[in-house]
């Protein structure tokens, strides 16, 4: 089938939110033995973020540039990532509960922004309300058929320590749903329709490749599709997504294979990567501008234009080491990442606190409080950069909804270029630490203007311009 993605998401810049390390509200009443602010972040510890917190600093998003926003669960949770559902229908209650979701949503409303959802459906936690219930009643509770039982009682071992039950990666805390028990299906097809009905605008969906079955994710996607044709799913899937994306299933993955291109190309062998290995990354190879090149070009052409318009392309997440950690706290490789994740095809998500080179390895330390009442300690010349090339982004629709096509590369120098209805728009990144002449051979009337710098030398077609070492540099035409 050909593939449908929503329209918004092209122009979208989404800013993912880990709600309880974002920003932290007065007006939401909070329970005892919080953790300090500032303090470095533990894996049980909460800190109290809360969603009237965000709607506190919406502005600040809105003046960065961010249109969308995407949060890790919200729902009720004993977790401080909440990945540990015990409730769908309820927003957790230390997140300032349901009255503190509609305030937002409707703050969100007033400004343009569109909201995506963490949705956690390959498993559930032991306070979700069926498997209580199979705990206190054993194989006589009605719900004995929502999870994988292997032996009774519930709750005990076996003689390797672990659970009567399936849980997710082993995990005591996780027990994974049967989803091929037809009410288990029923409650999470209607769990994903029913935020929709409450003005979400679509799904993040948490290691949905766990749930192998086509026939799922097709009728969630038509449930979600049936209330808001404009709904946007995607899937937290780190390799090759072709299964998913043929237009029946998702509309998009976390594009991690950008994220590790990007890399291996900015960072190359300066790269911090101590605990990547830790985490989906993996080792990260260099990669010289050739290299680069080719899996740009693969990256764009490897599924459906559709496709790639709507791929969520991420420097960085909550199960990542810190941006500015990997790139070993080299502001450059940072800058650059960022304008090339503002300059290719695909939706751009900032993790809370690239933007000011928010420090973090593994978790839980890449997921520390944002430093609001320490603005000492942030790097205020990235952040102004990270304004002006999300600005460019929503400037130029070429570098929303334009093709992509490489023009030029070399051994640490890349061009690009984008078209999309008579805008042509050029992209030159030299990652050298020398200066770097170049040509761009291009058949247009006239020069292309720097876009980024209103002074800057405009870029003559067959004429050689020179970049600066470790500079990226863009030009546009319009006819």
């Amino acid at each position: 089938m050909e593939p449908v993605t929503p329209d918004w998401v092209k122009d979208a810049v989404f800013y993912q939110i880990f709600p309880d390390r974002f920003a932290r509200s007065d007006k939401v009443p909070k329970p005892a033995n919080l953790q300090a602010w500032d303090a470095p972040p533990t894996y049980h510890a909460f800190k109290g973020g809360d969603l009237l917190g965000v709607v506190e600093h919406l502005d600040y998003l809105v003046d960065l540039g961010v249109n969308a926003i995407y949060f890790n669960p919200i729902f009720s949770s004993a977790a401080n990532h909440r990945y540990h559902t015990y409730d769908y229908y309820q927003i957790d209650p230390i997140l300032g509960g349901m009255p503190a979701f509609k305030i937002l949503m409707g703050e969100l409303r007033a400004r343009n922004m569109r909201i995506v959802l963490d949705g956690v459906f390959n498993h559930a936690s032991r306070g979700f309300f069926q498997f209580d219930h199979l705990l206190e009643n054993g194989k006589e509770s009605p719900y004995v058929n929502w999870f994988h039982v292997y032996d009774w009682p519930v709750n005990a071992f076996d003689e390797h320590e672990r659970p009567n039950y399936a849980a997710w990666w082993g995990l005591h805390a996780l027990p994974k749903f049967n989803t091929d028990h037809p009410p288990v299906r029923e409650f999470l097809w209607n769990v994903g329709a029913y935020w929709l009905e409450q003005g979400i605008d679509g799904w993040r969906l948490d290691v949905p490749s766990e749930i192998d079955d086509d026939e799922f994710w097709r009728e969630f996607r038509r449930r979600c599709l049936a209330v808001n044709p404009d709904a946007y799913i995607v899937g937290e899937l780190w390799g090759d997504a072709e299964r998913w994306l043929q237009g029946d299933q998702f509309d998009a993955q976390m594009n991690y294979p950008f994220t590790r291109a990007a890399f291996g190309f900015f960072g190359g062998h300066s790269l911090n990567q101590q605990d990547t290995v830790h985490s989906g990354l993996g080792y990260m190879e260099p990669l010289d501008g050739h290299q680069f090149a080719d899996k740009l070009a693969y990256l764009h052409r490897r599924y459906h234009p559709q496709i790639v318009h709507a791929q969520l392309n991420m420097l960085g997440s909550h199960d990542t080491p810190r941006l500015f950690t990997i790139a070993n706290r080299d502001v450059d490789t940072v800058r650059l990442m960022f304008l090339c994740q503002m300059t290719v095809a695909g939706a751009p998500n900032i993790y809370y606190g690239d933007e000011i080179a928010m420090p973090g390895a593994h978790e839980p330390a890449s997921r520390r409080g944002f430093p609001w009442d320490r603005r000492e300690s942030w790097n205020m010349e990235l952040l102004e950069d990270v304004r002006r090339f999300i600005a460019l982004r929503h400037r130029l629709p070429s570098l929303r909804r334009g093709d992509f096509r490489i023009l030029d590369a070399g051994e640490q120098q890349i061009v690009y270029r984008r078209q999309y209805e008579g805008e042509t728009t050029i992209v030159a990144f030299n990652n050298a630490e020398e200066a770097a002449a170049l040509t761009v051979e291009t058949e247009l009337p006239s020069p292309l203007v720097d876009a980024l710098d209103a002074g800057g030398e405009p870029l003559m077609g067959g004429q050689s311009t020179t970049l600066a070492p470790r500079s990226g540099r863009v030009w546009t035409y319009q006819a």
